[in-house]
């Protein structure tokens, strides 16, 4: 499961984003991007964030240490600001906390190269999970020390909120036309080859394995969150192999 920290100081929230995530201190002595449970989003959006991030981890991708985060809503009653105070008082328990990457810069594809290979490995785990947030206006990619990192997989595995629909939404084409990486050639096929070999249902199973029990919890259709751990696993494995052959809007489609 992810380390486990608790928050001790709300900082500033961060208004780039329409989920409002806040900025935090934790009794780790750490700074984290904090994404709500009491967001409107939901804590499928957490899912996502976990999901994604740990596997895009484990295939070499670069991507902020996530920890659960435990909120006491008590810090929400100093805060000024209406919303943010109802968010904090919403959001007691676990909550999903990112790294915070002091120094980093959003990623502009007019100021930065990105090498074809690079690119190409973003672009097909873009289409694996189906990330329809990394467009050349939202690119949810940051520069630090001159490399990438990647960003924000809420809006990812659009299957996960239709679970009876999940294999035919698995399924369909990703649509990489707007993608932010698309000026750099990326090599999809180089990426596929590479990639697609590691994930295994094993791989998956540790991926899911860190999704707290506790956002797993109630969903209809499922007994248990290791029930509903396995579904998560299916749709991604099915489409690892084949998924590289169904991107659309590159150059050249690959």
């Amino acid at each position: 499961m992810l380390t486990e920290v608790t928050a001790t100081r709300y900082i500033t929230p961060l208004r780039e984003g329409g989920s409002l995530p806040g900025l935090i201190e934790a009794d780790d002595l750490g700074t984290y991007v904090l994404k709500f449970t009491g967001a409107g989003q939901g804590r499928k959006t957490l899912v996502a964030e976990v999901v994604c991030g740990e596997l895009a981890r484990r295939l070499g991708l670069r991507v902020p240490r996530l920890v659960t985060v435990a909120l006491d809503p008590v810090l929400g009653l100093g805060e000024p600001d209406q919303e943010v105070q109802e968010l904090l008082k919403s959001s007691g328990g676990t909550n999903l906390g990112m790294a915070f990457l002091s120094g980093a810069l959003g990623f502009d594809p007019l100021a930065f190269e990105v090498s074809p290979e690079e690119a190409g490995r973003i672009v097909w785990f873009d289409a694996l999970v189906n990330n329809v947030d990394r467009s050349w206006r939202n690119p949810n990619l940051l520069r630090l020390r001159g490399e990438l990192w990647l960003i924000d997989h809420g809006a990812t595995m659009i299957w996960h909120h239709n679970w009876p629909g999940a294999a035919n939404s698995a399924a369909r084409p990703y649509d990489a036309s707007d993608h932010a990486l698309k000026p750099f050639a990326p090599d999809v096929a180089a990426a596929a080859a590479e990639l697609a070999p590691q994930v295994t249902a094993e791989l998956l199973a540790e991926v899911t394995a860190e999704i707290p029990d506790v956002w797993l919890t109630g969903e209809p259709g499922f007994d248990a969150p290791d029930e509903l751990r396995r579904a998560y696993v299916r749709p991604l494995l099915a489409r690892a192999a084949t998924v590289h052959q169904r991107i659309h809007g590159l150059e050249g489609d690959q």
